[in-house]
């Protein structure tokens, strides 16, 4: 689990494919090495460090997430947001972000305001239902809230810090980038389903019996 608040960035160094997965290593930005087995959120993407050292980390990459992420097309040189798993007592300051990205949006502007920017996105179809204006939503595994909403294209406010210490700031139209939506809103979003199927859901069990289960 994650928060959405990106403590470093890092360039990547090196993305190797081995079949329909592959091996992501990037620079090391923090003064000791990540310990073998910890989750990072890169780019959004919850990986799982394999090796590091003071100079590099790597994280195996699966096929699903070469398929459903940016990472596929990922370079050498290009800068990514790194986010370490919350642990229990961490301040949230973002919102619960869980790192499995439901989808790519592709950039459709990003205007500067002075310091600050608006980004506006296009999603993917299947992630539409879970958009909400002043909704949350998690951009390349940024923390961030929906400003405008007009059919499949959002709108983003980013502020000056925001900026600084993502790689939002090198976006350009036409890019894309991962979008996870608010977990929360999943949660509304299946149930209404539930009740609109008659209260069944894909594995049989009723909303009561849910409901007794503590759903």
């Amino acid at each position: 689990m994650f928060t959405g608040i990106i403590q470093k960035t890092a360039r990547i160094t090196s993305i190797t494919r081995h079949g329909a997965a592959g091996l992501l290593t990037v620079e090391n930005p923090w003064p000791a090495p990540p310990a073998k087995g910890e989750s990072i959120a890169v780019n959004g993407a919850c990986l799982t460090v394999v090796s590091a050292n003071v100079r590099e980390v790597s994280f195996d990459v699966s096929r699903q997430t070469l398929e459903t992420t940016t990472l596929a097309s990922a370079a050498p040189g290009e800068l990514a947001n790194l986010e370490p798993a919350l642990k229990v007592g961490d301040d949230i300051s973002g919102h619960f972000v869980t790192g499995h990205v439901d989808g790519k949006g592709t950039v459709l502007a990003i205007e500067e305001e002075g310091d600050f920017a608006l980004l506006r996105l296009e999603a993917p179809g299947a992630l539409l239902a879970y958009l909400v204006p002043r909704g949350s939503v998690a951009v390349n595994g940024v923390s961030l809230t929906i400003a405008t909403l007009e059919g499949a294209a959002f709108g983003i406010a980013l502020i000056p810090e925001t900026l600084r210490s993502t790689n939002l700031h090198l976006l350009r139209p036409l890019d894309e980038v991962n979008l996870e939506a608010d977990l929360l809103g999943k949660y509304v979003v299946r149930r209404l389903d539930l009740m609109q199927s008659g209260g069944q859901s894909r594995q049989g069990l009723s909303l009561e019996r849910l409901e007794e289960m503590g759903y």
